[in-house]
């Protein structure tokens, strides 16, 4: 009798195959039919590896033996060695983004997948080896430094992946690979191309971040007819605009965030919104102005946190500054000049230029001598401005009033909670992978393995009905919603006994939630692909 680990293998075979990713691979990089294995059945079992025991590359044949891949795939563990891997990478490395839109839209049909709305956003991942600028492939993603890494990993070089997700479900319906040096404001426009193509002749609204706000995006999305909805980067209003705001002036949205739907309502964030017109101008005087609709949100939330940042701000600096006071004209801070270098290092430190106030005197014996105070009136108007930012849109109003851009835009955190999804459970960050096209295929095999993760979940909630809760995930036995690392987690603890040839394989299914996700999924685990002897 031996025992396997069969996990969500099972489950992932079968979105697999409805997406079809094996034989859209094969049919776009044709080769490997007279190995054991073509292109295709190898992308499927590496997506696989990320959905359910991410291992290294080299690794990957070893995780095959222990988990029940020949059984679900009918693919012997050791063909998936590090060199048949590398080879099915090197392969697709030229047809990423044929590849992406294909099984991108492929989900959209086969899923009914709503396409309406959709979230776009970049994120950077690192990246381990040397990657000198002159060894690398020019014909694919460059591995280098963006100056901005989301993971803050300063020390390593890295690499970028864009993805827009779907509204319905947060599906990441499209990915792309990017160099890591690539500005995220220069990829909007190849990223709506993309997105145009996918939906064909169907309308859909893009919503971006700030990075989508520039004068040459804008103009693209206009003139292709594109909806869109992005935040006004801050340093774009002042905040004497926002200043001479009255919140109570303001329409209430009638939207909670999910993260207060269960705090009581005096404790909830609420959201009142203004609308007004944004202008945009270009960089030559021949450049046509544009103006578009400017929706003026005040969060109180926001408002909290920016109060909160700013007494702490300037409690850290009153302490600075009164040290600085009891320590003018001593041994440190003997002269002017010195007391006045140290406030200049406060004043940057602690950001408070704006309002900090100082003097530096001199008694009869020319001891010099701090005296500071922070400006009042320029706190108040500071204050005046909490709690408003700007969004700009160029969806009609008939079609969608300020309070409903506003819920259109508080969506864009289903992207956000995919980027954490495709770091986290699916590890993809740190890479390692020599040769920087196969970190662009490795990165796109994640991409594909993210979107079988967002499918599972979704199929699993909408099967719930409505209230998309369930009892069974947590110890304590509490109604949540499902995520897909809580259906992975759960399914990962099925296993598979293979006897002798008389005795078929048997899988042990030790807890009721496990039977529970398997009839949401629609997934009957005893039809899997046994192999045939």
């Amino acid at each position: 009798m031996v025992e396997k680990r069969l996990g969500a293998l099972p489950v992932a075979a079968e979105f697999l195959r409805r997406l079809d990713v094996a034989g859209i691979v094969d049919e776009v990089c044709p080769g490997g039919a007279s190995a054991h294995l073509t292109h295709g059945q190898v992308i499927e079992a590496l997506v696989a590896n990320r959905l359910t025991s991410p291992a290294p590359l080299v690794r990957v044949g070893d995780w095959a033996r222990t988990w029940a891949v020949e059984e679900v795939f009918g693919i012997t563990p050791d063909l998936l060695n590090d060199d048949r891997l590398a080879r099915a990478l090197d392969a697709i490395a030229p047809r990423l983004e044929v590849i992406a839109g294909t099984v991108g839209a492929r989900a959209i049909t086969e899923f009914g997948i709503d396409v309406s709305r959709l979230h776009w956003d970049m994120t950077s991942m690192s990246v381990h080896g040397a990657f000198p600028a002159g060894g690398q492939d020019e014909r694919y993603p460059l591995i280098g430094c963006n100056g901005h890494p989301k993971d803050r990993r300063l020390d390593l070089k890295q690499v970028q992946a864009g993805i827009a997700v779907s509204a319905d479900g947060g599906i990441p319906v499209h990915s792309r690979v990017f160099s890591g040096a690539a500005a995220e404001v220069g990829q909007v426009v190849g990223a709506m191309n993309d997105l145009k193509a996918m939906a064909g002749t169907h309308e859909f609204l893009m919503v971006a971040d700030s990075k989508l706000v520039s004068y040459s995006n804008i103009t693209a999305l206009l003139q292709a007819g594109v909806e869109f909805i992005a935040p006004v980067p801050a340093a774009q209003i002042k905040d004497d605009v926002y200043a001479a705001l009255d919140p109570e002036r303001a329409e209430p949205v009638d939207w909670v965030p999910e993260r207060d739907e269960r705090k009581p309502e005096a404790e909830r964030e609420t959201y009142r919104v203004l609308e007004d017109l944004h202008t945009l101008t270009g960089r030559r005087r021949s450049d046509p102005s544009l103006t578009v609709r400017r929706i003026l949100v005040h969060s109180t939330a926001v408002a909290a946190g920016q109060q909160a940042a700013r007494a702490k701000r300037l409690a850290k600096a009153a302490e600075d500054l009164d040290k600085l006071t009891a320590a003018a004209g001593g041994r440190h801070y003997k002269t002017r000049e010195k007391i006045v270098a140290r406030i200049g290092v406060v004043t940057a430190k602690r950001r408070v230029a704006s309002c900090l106030r100082w003097q530096i005197t001199e008694d009869e014996h020319g001891i010099p001598g701090l005296a500071w105070h922070f400006d009042q009136g320029v706190l108040k108007a500071e204050a005046a401005a909490d709690g408003w930012y700007a969004l700009i849109t160029s969806v009609p109003a008939q079609k969608a009033g300020p309070a409903q851009v506003l819920i259109h835009y508080k969506g864009q955190g289903a992207v956000e909670r995919r980027y954490h999804d495709f770091k986290g459970p699916l590890a993809v960050a740190p890479v390692f992978v020599q040769h920087n096209r196969r970190v662009a295929a490795l990165i796109q095999v994640i991409c594909l393995a993210l979107l079988v993760f967002c499918l599972i979940e979704r199929q699993v909630r909408r099967a719930l009905g409505p209230d998309e809760t369930m009892a069974g995930l947590y110890p304590d036995n509490r109604r949540v919603r499902p995520t897909g690392r809580m259906i992975l987690h759960h399914l990962g603890e099925l296993t598979l006994r293979i006897g002798n040839v008389t005795d078929p394989p048997t899988v042990q299914i030790n807890r009721g939630v496990q039977l529970h996700l398997l009839d949401l999924l629609d997934t009957d685990i005893t039809q899997t692909r046994w192999p045939q002897t």
